[in-house]
Protein backbone atom coordinates (compact mmCIF):
# COMPACT_ATOMS: atom_id res chain seq x y z
CA UNK A 1 0.00 0.00 0.00
CA UNK A 2 2.81 2.40 0.92
CA UNK A 3 4.60 1.65 -2.37
CA UNK A 4 1.41 2.40 -4.31
CA UNK A 5 0.94 5.72 -2.50
CA UNK A 6 4.53 6.75 -3.15
CA UNK A 7 4.23 5.76 -6.82
CA UNK A 8 0.94 7.65 -7.17
CA UNK A 9 2.49 10.75 -5.58
CA UNK A 10 5.50 10.51 -7.93
CA UNK A 11 3.26 10.16 -11.01
CA UNK A 12 1.10 13.11 -9.92
CA UNK A 13 4.19 15.25 -9.36
CA UNK A 14 5.53 14.33 -12.79
CA UNK A 15 2.22 15.19 -14.46
CA UNK A 16 2.05 18.56 -12.69
CA UNK A 17 5.62 19.35 -13.75
CA UNK A 18 4.99 18.41 -17.38
CA UNK A 19 1.72 20.36 -17.58
CA UNK A 20 3.32 23.44 -16.07
CA UNK A 21 6.33 23.08 -18.33
CA UNK A 22 4.11 22.73 -21.39
CA UNK A 23 2.22 25.90 -20.48
CA UNK A 24 5.30 28.03 -19.97
CA UNK A 25 7.12 26.45 -22.92
CA UNK A 26 4.75 28.43 -25.12
CA UNK A 27 6.86 31.42 -24.05
CA UNK A 28 10.00 29.57 -25.14
CA UNK A 29 8.53 28.84 -28.55
CA UNK A 30 7.18 32.36 -29.07
CA UNK A 31 8.66 35.07 -26.80
CA UNK A 32 6.02 37.71 -26.00
CA UNK A 33 5.99 40.94 -27.96
CA UNK A 34 6.61 42.90 -24.77
CA UNK A 35 10.16 41.53 -24.72
CA UNK A 36 11.01 43.20 -28.05
CA UNK A 37 14.42 41.55 -27.97
CA UNK A 38 16.56 39.89 -30.62
CA UNK A 39 16.92 36.37 -29.21
CA UNK A 40 20.03 34.23 -29.54
CA UNK A 41 19.82 30.63 -28.40
CA UNK A 42 22.16 29.59 -25.60
CA UNK A 43 25.01 27.34 -26.84
CA UNK A 44 24.22 23.69 -26.09
CA UNK A 45 27.79 23.05 -24.97
CA UNK A 46 27.50 25.47 -22.05
CA UNK A 47 27.40 23.92 -18.57
CA UNK A 48 24.67 25.67 -16.56
CA UNK A 49 25.59 25.89 -12.88
CA UNK A 50 22.58 26.13 -10.57
CA UNK A 51 23.33 27.63 -7.19
CA UNK A 52 20.73 27.25 -4.42
CA UNK A 53 21.63 30.14 -2.14
CA UNK A 54 22.54 29.64 1.53
CA UNK A 55 22.29 26.29 3.34
CA UNK A 56 23.48 24.70 6.56
CA UNK A 57 23.24 27.03 9.56
CA UNK A 58 22.76 29.97 7.18
CA UNK A 59 19.09 29.89 6.25
CA UNK A 60 19.16 33.25 4.50
CA UNK A 61 16.05 35.41 4.54
CA UNK A 62 13.27 34.21 6.88
CA UNK A 63 9.50 34.68 6.56
CA UNK A 64 7.27 35.93 9.37
CA UNK A 65 6.38 32.34 10.26
CA UNK A 66 10.04 31.31 10.43
CA UNK A 67 10.46 29.71 6.99
CA UNK A 68 14.07 30.15 5.78
CA UNK A 69 14.80 30.73 2.12
CA UNK A 70 17.47 28.01 1.87
CA UNK A 71 14.99 25.15 1.44
CA UNK A 72 12.90 27.07 -1.10
CA UNK A 73 16.05 27.94 -3.05
CA UNK A 74 17.03 24.27 -3.30
CA UNK A 75 13.52 23.19 -4.35
CA UNK A 76 13.42 25.74 -7.18
CA UNK A 77 16.99 24.94 -8.27
CA UNK A 78 16.13 21.23 -8.45
CA UNK A 79 13.04 21.96 -10.53
CA UNK A 80 15.16 24.16 -12.78
CA UNK A 81 17.57 21.26 -13.19
CA UNK A 82 14.63 19.04 -14.18
CA UNK A 83 13.56 21.61 -16.78
CA UNK A 84 17.02 21.87 -18.32
CA UNK A 85 17.27 18.06 -18.39
CA UNK A 86 13.95 18.01 -20.27
CA UNK A 87 15.50 20.44 -22.75
CA UNK A 88 18.64 18.32 -23.12
CA UNK A 89 20.97 20.75 -21.35
CA UNK A 90 23.80 19.85 -18.99
CA UNK A 91 23.67 21.26 -15.48
CA UNK A 92 25.26 20.93 -12.07
CA UNK A 93 24.03 21.98 -8.64
CA UNK A 94 26.40 23.67 -6.19
CA UNK A 95 24.54 21.87 -3.40
CA UNK A 96 22.11 18.97 -3.45
CA UNK A 97 21.04 18.88 0.19
CA UNK A 98 20.28 21.20 3.10
CA UNK A 99 23.99 21.31 3.99
CA UNK A 100 26.21 24.21 2.98
CA UNK A 101 29.57 23.97 1.23
CA UNK A 102 31.46 25.19 4.29
CA UNK A 103 34.59 23.43 5.49
CA UNK A 104 33.93 20.99 8.37
CA UNK A 105 36.14 22.97 10.73
CA UNK A 106 33.91 26.09 10.52
CA UNK A 107 32.75 26.58 14.11
CA UNK A 108 30.79 29.87 13.97
CA UNK A 109 28.05 31.07 11.63
CA UNK A 110 30.34 33.75 10.24
CA UNK A 111 33.09 31.20 9.54
CA UNK A 112 30.55 28.92 7.87
CA UNK A 113 29.25 31.75 5.65
CA UNK A 114 32.75 32.83 4.60
CA UNK A 115 33.89 29.27 3.94
CA UNK A 116 30.70 28.42 2.07
CA UNK A 117 30.87 31.40 -0.28
CA UNK A 118 34.57 30.92 -1.02
CA UNK A 119 34.05 27.22 -1.74
CA UNK A 120 31.13 28.03 -4.04
CA UNK A 121 33.24 30.48 -6.00
CA UNK A 122 36.05 27.93 -6.30
CA UNK A 123 33.59 25.28 -7.51
CA UNK A 124 31.95 27.59 -10.04
CA UNK A 125 35.27 28.88 -11.40
CA UNK A 126 36.55 25.32 -11.79
CA UNK A 127 33.96 24.68 -14.52
CA UNK A 128 35.24 25.53 -17.98
CA UNK A 129 32.71 27.20 -20.26
CA UNK A 130 30.03 27.44 -17.63
CA UNK A 131 27.45 30.01 -16.61
CA UNK A 132 25.70 30.64 -13.30
CA UNK A 133 22.10 30.98 -12.14
CA UNK A 134 21.93 31.66 -8.41
CA UNK A 135 18.51 31.21 -6.79
CA UNK A 136 17.47 33.32 -3.80
CA UNK A 137 14.46 34.84 -2.02
CA UNK A 138 14.12 38.49 -1.07
CA UNK A 139 12.79 40.21 2.03
CA UNK A 140 11.75 43.74 2.93
CA UNK A 141 10.08 43.53 6.37
CA UNK A 142 9.26 47.23 6.52
CA UNK A 143 7.23 46.98 3.30
CA UNK A 144 5.21 43.74 3.44
CA UNK A 145 3.18 44.59 0.32
CA UNK A 146 6.23 44.49 -1.97
CA UNK A 147 6.31 41.32 -4.07
CA UNK A 148 7.51 39.82 -7.34
CA UNK A 149 10.54 38.19 -8.93
CA UNK A 150 13.58 40.22 -9.97
CA UNK A 151 16.84 39.34 -11.68
CA UNK A 152 20.27 40.80 -10.93
CA UNK A 153 23.41 40.34 -12.97
CA UNK A 154 27.16 40.30 -12.45
CA UNK A 155 29.90 42.18 -14.26
CA UNK A 156 30.98 39.37 -16.60
CA UNK A 157 30.19 39.49 -20.33
CA UNK A 158 26.61 38.64 -21.41
CA UNK A 159 25.37 38.55 -17.80
CA UNK A 160 23.22 41.62 -18.42
CA UNK A 161 21.48 40.29 -21.54
CA UNK A 162 20.82 36.93 -19.90
CA UNK A 163 19.28 38.71 -16.91
CA UNK A 164 17.12 40.86 -19.15
CA UNK A 165 15.79 37.81 -20.99
CA UNK A 166 15.01 35.94 -17.76
CA UNK A 167 13.35 39.05 -16.31
CA UNK A 168 11.09 39.33 -19.36
CA UNK A 169 10.09 35.67 -18.93
CA UNK A 170 9.33 36.16 -15.23
CA UNK A 171 7.36 39.33 -15.94
CA UNK A 172 5.18 37.35 -18.36
CA UNK A 173 4.81 34.32 -16.08
CA UNK A 174 4.48 35.68 -12.53
CA UNK A 175 4.88 39.47 -12.53
CA UNK A 176 1.95 40.57 -14.69
CA UNK A 177 0.87 44.02 -13.52
CA UNK A 178 3.97 44.15 -11.32
CA UNK A 179 6.69 44.10 -13.97
CA UNK A 180 10.27 44.67 -12.88
CA UNK A 181 13.54 45.46 -14.64
CA UNK A 182 16.76 43.49 -14.27
CA UNK A 183 19.53 45.36 -12.44
CA UNK A 184 23.29 45.13 -11.86
CA UNK A 185 24.11 43.57 -8.51
CA UNK A 186 26.16 45.30 -5.84
CA UNK A 187 29.86 44.52 -5.48
CA UNK A 188 29.20 43.39 -1.89
CA UNK A 189 27.64 40.11 -3.08
CA UNK A 190 30.80 37.99 -2.86
CA UNK A 191 29.89 35.15 -5.20
CA UNK A 192 28.65 37.39 -7.99
CA UNK A 193 31.69 39.66 -7.64
CA UNK A 194 34.23 36.83 -7.83
CA UNK A 195 32.96 34.33 -10.40
CA UNK A 196 34.56 34.47 -13.84
CA UNK A 197 31.59 33.18 -15.88
CA UNK A 198 28.36 34.87 -16.98
CA UNK A 199 26.21 35.08 -13.84
CA UNK A 200 22.71 36.08 -12.81
CA UNK A 201 21.00 36.01 -9.43
CA UNK A 202 17.23 35.52 -9.30
CA UNK A 203 15.28 36.80 -6.30
CA UNK A 204 12.17 34.69 -6.85
CA UNK A 205 9.92 36.56 -4.43
CA UNK A 206 9.58 38.26 -1.06
CA UNK A 207 9.36 36.23 2.14
CA UNK A 208 8.26 39.43 3.87
CA UNK A 209 5.02 39.19 1.89
CA UNK A 210 2.82 36.51 3.49
CA UNK A 211 0.80 35.82 0.33
CA UNK A 212 3.91 35.42 -1.79
CA UNK A 213 5.51 33.20 0.86
CA UNK A 214 2.60 30.76 0.47
CA UNK A 215 3.16 30.73 -3.28
CA UNK A 216 6.90 30.20 -2.92
CA UNK A 217 6.23 27.12 -0.76
CA UNK A 218 3.85 25.67 -3.38
CA UNK A 219 5.56 23.04 -5.60
CA UNK A 220 3.41 24.02 -8.59
CA UNK A 221 4.43 27.68 -8.28
CA UNK A 222 8.06 26.64 -7.79
CA UNK A 223 7.83 24.73 -11.07
CA UNK A 224 6.27 27.74 -12.78
CA UNK A 225 9.17 29.90 -11.61
CA UNK A 226 11.73 27.30 -12.68
CA UNK A 227 10.29 26.90 -16.17
CA UNK A 228 10.05 30.67 -16.67
CA UNK A 229 13.67 31.12 -15.59
CA UNK A 230 14.75 28.27 -17.83
CA UNK A 231 12.83 29.56 -20.85
CA UNK A 232 14.28 33.02 -20.48
CA UNK A 233 17.79 31.69 -19.98
CA UNK A 234 17.82 29.41 -23.00
CA UNK A 235 17.12 32.37 -25.24
CA UNK A 236 18.84 35.64 -24.62
CA UNK A 237 19.72 38.61 -26.75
Amino acid sequence: MMILLIRRKWILGSVVFLLTAATVLSFYAKPPAVAALSYIQLPKSEMIILDAGHGGSDGGAVSADGTPESGINLAIAQRLQDFFALMGRETMLTRTSAASLADPDSTTLRQEKVSDTKNRVALINSVSGGSLISIHQNTLPGHPSVHGAQVFYGKTATSDVRARSVQEALNSAVNQGNEKASKPIGSDIYIMAHVSCPAILVECGFLSNSSETKLLLDPVYQTKLAVAIGCGYLQYG
